[in-house]
């Protein structure tokens, strides 16, 4: 899905840390750490069916927002997913710094609040504008398996990833 030129999400995600008790969902315990809120451009999905964390989390999305919306840096990308990781590797110079780069594009876990989110989630396409709202939550599995969620956007690599609890999710 191609858009020109241009930033087609340009304003940051907006975030809210918040004091809520933890909660059950997919036999998982979701403890809520902020309100998170986003419109992005997606700039992949890939789907999980085998890990351990599959049934809480069956998809992860690659966002890019501000000038990681921008066909004119992506074009100059090769971004790729798998195991829970992110992969977005420059062919050829951006015309961004690397610290704006880092700072408007992420992984999110996403854990769908119910099922017509899931469908939406799983039906997802590379270049759509997805705003998306709900929780980052750390996760806590019976096995004992720990998830902590990012809460800022200038991290990157093992542990930068948001979990987001998804409530709502509308494309355009």
């Amino acid at each position: 899905m191609r858009h020109g030129p241009g930033p087609v999400a340009p304003d940051r995600p907006g975030q809210e840390r918040i004091d809520a008790p933890p909660f059950e969902h997919r036999g998982a315990r979701l403890v809520p750490r902020a309100r998170f809120q986003i419109e992005a451009r997606v700039l992949g999905r890939e789907r999980y069916y085998f890990d351990e964390l599959a049934d809480v989390s069956p998809v992860d999305l690659a966002l890019g927002w501000g000038p990681m919306s921008d066909e004119t840096v992506l074009d100059r990308l090769d971004i790729s997913q798998g195991e829970r990781f992110v992969f977005a590797i420059p062919r050829e110079p951006l015309p961004i710094s690397r610290t704006l780069f880092q700072l408007t594009f992420s992984n999110f876990h996403v854990i769908p609040a119910d099922s017509q989110i899931e469908h939406q989630l799983k039906n997802l396409r590379r270049g759509e504008i997805v705003h998306l709202q709900g929780l980052l939550v750390d996760v806590e599995l019976a096995s004992g398996a720990r998830w902590k969620s990012s809460t800022v956007r200038n991290d990157f690599g093992a542990g930068a990833c948001e979990i987001l609890y998804a409530t709502y999710l509308t494309t355009r």
